[in-house]
């Protein structure tokens, strides 16, 4: 997997390159959910290369990324999206973020909207995360941190795949390569990812700022952490405070 230095630290990416025969051809960047790593989008992309550049990275402590002293919290994170767009010389990239990759999405949109062409939410939130959960996800970094990835397995699985996926045939093989990656990640790190979503701040005030066109996606039937509902504005796309999801 491909390496940038982006502010002074490491960052795994994946790039698909453009299509054969076209080099303008629009640039979609992923950003994946809490435990998980940019491999969670690779069905998606098999379909999407061939008519999009896909590019995808892995955050902080996730997935091929290694671990870092600091900067697993969400402001930092957009940083490092935005690093890794001007360094790859991207012009405006359609931005796909998954829960935690929402959360950087939501932020990028208003801070940095010239790098957008649109902007999808899957399952996220621009509110802080609740007490109760910011709770259960702070003792889930401690286990983490001690202990690993073993004894809280399986917990975790129904926390992030939905009870369709988990009842077919095709989900073992899946779960089964998603837990071996989660094996090859730094306890630390991942610890500190975990509290870096837990105790990230609402930017419901920011949302005004963006004008990137933007389309909500929420799954009931996955229940995450916590069950989401659309924005406020009961929007399932648009701009501007219509396009975020809270929990």
């Amino acid at each position: 997997m491909p390496r940038l230095q982006v502010n002074g630290v490491t960052i795994a990416y994946t790039d698909t390159g453009s299509p054969l025969g076209k080099a303008d051809a629009p640039i979609v960047v992923f950003g994946h959910g809490l435990m998980m790593s940019g491999w969670m989008f690779h069905e998606q992309i098999a379909v999407l290369r061939q008519r999009y550049r896909c590019i995808t990275l892995d955050w902080r402590g996730q997935g091929d990324t290694p671990a870092t002293s600091s900067g697993y919290d969400m402001d930092t994170l957009t940083e490092d999206v935005v690093g890794l767009i001007e360094q790859l010389r991207l012009t405006t990239v359609h931005y796909v973020g998954l829960s935690m990759g929402g959360f950087v999405g939501i932020r990028l949109a208003a801070r940095r909207g010239d790098l957008l062409r649109s902007l999808t939410l899957l399952d996220t939130s621009a509110d802080a995360q609740d007490a109760t959960t910011a709770r259960r996800l702070e003792l889930l970094a401690l286990i983490y941190r001690l202990v690993g990835f073993r004894p809280v397995r399986k917990r975790l699985i129904p926390s992030l795949f939905g009870p369709s996926f988990l009842a077919s045939a095709e989900s073992r093989p899946r779960i089964k390569e998603w837990a071996r990656r989660q094996r090859n990640c730094d306890r630390a790190g991942m610890s500190k990812a975990i509290i870096g979503v837990a105790h990230r701040p609402a930017v419901l005030a920011e949302l005004g700022r963006s004008s990137a066109q933007c389309e909500v996606v929420v799954q009931p039937e996955v229940r995450g952490w916590r069950s989401r509902t659309p924005a406020r504005s009961g929007s399932g796309s648009g701009s501007g405070s219509g396009s975020a999801a809270h929990r």
